[in-house]
């Protein structure tokens, strides 16, 4: 893993990711992915032992209206391979944003920006902890998250989820991979 954050860690951070699933008896693996191209590393490097794999993208008009910024080859690609996606609103930014934008303040930016104490990776992994178990791909079993810092995927961590108005409830168990810097 280089110390620096980036796509330069990715097959090393899904590596690790899927090692420790494995090591570790958990079946559900969720990876970040805005262009799909991640998500299509993660369905590459997929172990057998990996039962479920996740792939969680940006919700449609995240930076344009009506845009969505999964590829439609990555996406095809992704699921043809077996592995799940889910589009959804980032938990830490959709309704926080339009509170943001009219009152200057957000409890959500708030949890976002404590997170990112800990790095932009660790950070999306939680948010992604709360959006599957939102949608239903997770009930409380724990699993593996896979996310990074601007493209590709430098951090890795086990965790239990729990839905977005639990938030709280969500474990961080153990932190895989992540830059040292970011």
């Amino acid at each position: 893993m280089d110390s620096k954050s980036g796509p330069q860690n990715t097959a090393s951070t899904l590596e690790q990711a899927f090692d420790y699933a494995i090591k570790n008896n958990i079946q559900t693996v969720v990876v970040a992915s805005t262009s799909g191209e991640t998500g299509v590393a993660a369905c590459e490097h997929r172990p057998e032992q990996v039962s479920r794999l996740i792939i969680v993208s940006h919700n449609t008009g995240f930076r344009s209206n009506g845009v969505q910024q999964m590829a439609p080859e990555f996406k095809d690609k992704i699921l043809n391979s077996g592995a799940i996606v889910h589009t959804g609103t980032l938990v830490l930014r959709g309704v926080g944003s339009a509170i943001r934008n009219r009152m200057h303040f957000s409890e959500e930016q708030l949890v976002a920006e404590t997170l990112r104490l800990f790095g932009q990776g660790i950070k999306v992994c939680v948010e992604m902890a709360a959006m599957v178990s939102d949608a239903g791909l997770t009930k409380t079993e724990d699993a593996i998250f896979v996310a990074g810092t601007g493209r590709g995927a430098d951090t890795a961590a086990h965790i239990s989820p729990a839905p977005s108005n639990d938030f709280f409830k969500i474990k961080v168990r153990h932190v895989i991979t992540k830059p040292y810097s970011f």
